[in-house]
């Protein structure tokens, strides 16, 4: 049997697959160059470490001997951490749409020789079950096919191609008006369940760009349908199951309309953009639940999420000792046990423990059925009855912690926990936010291309793989909320050399937008470019909400100009199909209309540091504030350029486009002025 060449790698996903009797072989030219030379199919295999279902396909196939040897005898097998490498699972999860399948992971496709795919699907049984052929017999076709059907294959390649070559290609036309993205606005508020809140109906994802799509719209029209809308659905997802109450932090999705069974896996993209929202929504509503939960996921993250270098992991494993859910699920009598009478009883009345269990006959907590906090003496009880719970589950075998670092989801959770920090006044969680963009600044940081380029993942000081256009999007956003919190100019350095790598590197210069991979990339069968929203919010749109911001922060045309050709290059998008482009949408309204705050004063005046707090107080998904000192002036092009201090007292500006309002000193008056639409 040939090698399984997977020991050597820094993935935990791939690790996990190291001792499988499968030869596999990481994606790169020594397995292309197998497949060519043994003129074999290529069975390409993508997932990652906390996905259950690659678990369960591991441990029914790629770990039994005879399946392992059906694999290595007519196929060169490629593994692929989907995380590490986002550009080619965006290409072969949209050939498997192509084919008329769901997507999801295990990806399993079959690609020629060239990587080229001619059919898939994503996870086989070991034999037919589920509706779904048995895995033996899915390779034994695949390998006839191979052998007697070439012009077959050469059909389903040549289809596919058409459609692959589409993903290289942007629709243009004109930016939504205001009056379109209300619209947009109205439609997808009547997608949400009013009752339990989320789009839809199960499975539920938090579905965070859609949401904040619609509390922008509350903010610029207060219609209570749209508040109402967003209010609902955080509730029940920070009281639901989906939300691990022992420790904090969210779960990928729920699996019922409910929120109440999750699949158990934890992702840093899903808490850093539900700790932005929450975050956003309470600065409105100064909801005690929110502050509650943006508190404890915080510390979740900073307890279990956090590396040795100060950057963040990336997730923890839905299963443990083979069981999906296992480690947060508890039996009636274990709280009896651990718990003294009064409290056993008041815990399960508030957290849906019965002698049969809410789940398989397991409880999964919650406090679903309680849309806020109870007063602060039952709430303490109940806390510490959680820490005594969570005491107990620490000596449980923990769920499998993928500790690798990824630059785009780091950059997700530095902004996010950046601006909770500022919001809050905590030091601590700004101070972890700043040595995180520190660590991935540091670690990630591909010399061999230059000095602004960025690897996309790490893992104990090795980086992999050149990185895509949303690690180099999502750290310039969070070098920029770091900007803004501390007023150091490093991070606003790093952030705009960034831009201009991704200017030089990942800009189409023929029909516009940006591609997801460099030009000096390993080249792959399609170079793919979309403004779509997938598992994170999509990088064109966050591109957009930076050159916004870098626009109103030095004034500099060339941010407006890249801008404006970003949302001609994208718009046309938005007749065929709004609903992914949330993201986007958001930005377009943030170059349109985006406000700036200009502090003018001394930085150690009481008086500036109240206006500070003020606008800090405001729900501004579009804020974007910077303190000037008296000796510091802006650049001549700004709008607040020679602004001065009203009667020698700390003063606002509040900016829209090239005007800025009368100078503010009140801070009641500022607040007033921040609520305008």
């Amino acid at each position: 049997m040939a090698d399984n060449l997977l020991g050597s790698e820094t993935s935990p996903y791939l690790l996990q697959h190291a001792d499988n009797p499968v030869a596999w072989m990481p994606w790169g030219p020594a397995a292309l160059d197998q497949a060519r030379t043994l003129d074999r199919p290529i069975l390409l295999s993508v997932g990652y470490s906390a996905c259950h279902w690659c678990h369960v396909m591991a441990h029914e196939s790629f770990e039994d001997p005879a399946i392992a040897a059906q694999m290595n005898a007519g196929f060169v097998c490629i593994k692929v951490d989907r995380e590490e490498r986002p550009d080619l699972d965006t290409i072969y999860q949209s050939a498997l749409a192509m084919l008329g399948q769901p997507g999801g992971w295990p990806l399993t496709m079959f690609l020629t020789p060239d990587g080229r795919p001619f059919w898939g699907g994503t996870y086989f049984p070991p034999e037919s079950r589920y509706g779904r052929p048995g895995f033996p017999d899915v390779l034994r076709a695949v390998v006839e096919l191979y052998a007697n059907g070439r012009d077959r294959i050469d059909q389903n390649v040549a289809a596919l191609a058409d459609g692959l070559a589409r993903l290289s290609q942007n629709r243009r036309g004109p930016g939504p008006t205001r009056e379109v993205l209300d619209r947009i606005a109205d439609r997808l508020c009547a997608e949400v369940d009013t009752v339990w809140g989320g789009i839809g109906s199960a499975p539920k994802f938090p579905q965070v760009p859609i949401l904040l799509l619609l509390w922008r719209a509350w903010l610029r029209r207060r219609d209570a349908r749209l508040r109402d809308a967003v209010e609902v659905s955080l509730t029940r997802m920070c009281q639901g199951g989906i939300y691990d109450h022992l420790r904090g932090g969210f779960a990928r999705y729920a699996t019922d309309d409910e929120w109440l069974v999750p699949h158990f896996e934890k992702m840093l993209y899903d808490n850093a953009q539900l700790l932005r929202l929450l975050t956003l929504v309470w600065q409105d509503t100064r909801n005690e639940l929110f502050a509650v939960r943006i508190a404890e996921t915080v510390d979740w993250l900073l307890a279990e999420m956090v590396d040795a270098d100060g950057a963040f992991a990336s997730t923890l494993d839905a299963d443990s000792e083979g069981e999906e859910g296992r480690f947060y699920v508890w039996q009636e009598d274990e709280i009896d046990r651990l718990l003294p009478a009064e409290d056993a009883a008041l815990f399960k009345h508030h957290y849906d423990v019965a002698p049969g269990g809410n789940w398989e006959g397991r409880t999964i907590l919650n406090r679903r059925l309680e849309d806020r906090l109870l007063d602060p003496a039952r709430e303490a009880r109940l806390a510490e009855a959680r820490a005594r719970l969570l005491a107990a589950r620490a000596q449980r075998p923990r769920p499998g912690w993928d500790d690798k670092v990824l630059a785009d989801w780091n950059g997700l959770m530095i902004a996010a926990l950046a601006d909770a920090a500022l919001v809050f006044d905590r030091a601590d969680w700004l101070a972890a936010a700043a040595r995180a963009f520190q660590a991935v600044s540091t670690t990630l940081v591909d010399t061999a291309r230059g000095p602004d380029r960025l690897h996309q993942s790490a893992r104990h000081g090795q980086a992999r793989h050149a990185g895509t256009l949303d690690a180099y999007v999502q750290m310039a956003r969070a070098g920029l909320a770091l900007h803004e919190a501390t007023g150091d100019a490093a991070p606003l350095d790093r952030a705009m050399a960034w831009v201009e790598a991704i200017e030089r590197h990942f800009r189409d210069g023929e029909t516009g937008g940006y591609f997801l991979t460099a030009d000096d990339a390993e080249s792959l069968i399609v170079r793919t470019k979309t403004a779509y929203d997938g598992a994170t919010p999509a990088a064109a749109g966050t591109l957009l909400e930076v050159l916004s911001l870098l626009h109103r922060l030095t004034a500099e045309p060339r941010y407006a100009d890249r801008a404006a050709a970003l949302i001609n290059a994208f718009s046309g998008e938005v007749e065929r199909n709004f609903f992914p482009l949330a993201t986007f949408l958001n930005a377009v309204e943030d170059t349109e209309d985006g406000r700036q705050i200009v502090l003018v004063g001394k930085t150690d005046d009481p008086a500036l540091a109240t206006l500070r707090r003020t606008a800090l107080g405001a729900s501004l998904p579009d804020r974007c504030m910077v303190v000037v000192a008296p000796d510091n002036p802006l650049p001549p092009t700004h709008p607040a350029y020679g602004k001065t201090p009203l009667g020698g007292q700390a003063t606002a500006y509040v900016c829209r486009g090239p005007t800025c309002r009368a100078p503010i000193t009140d801070p009641a008056a500022l607040a007033d002025a921040l609520r305008e639409p």
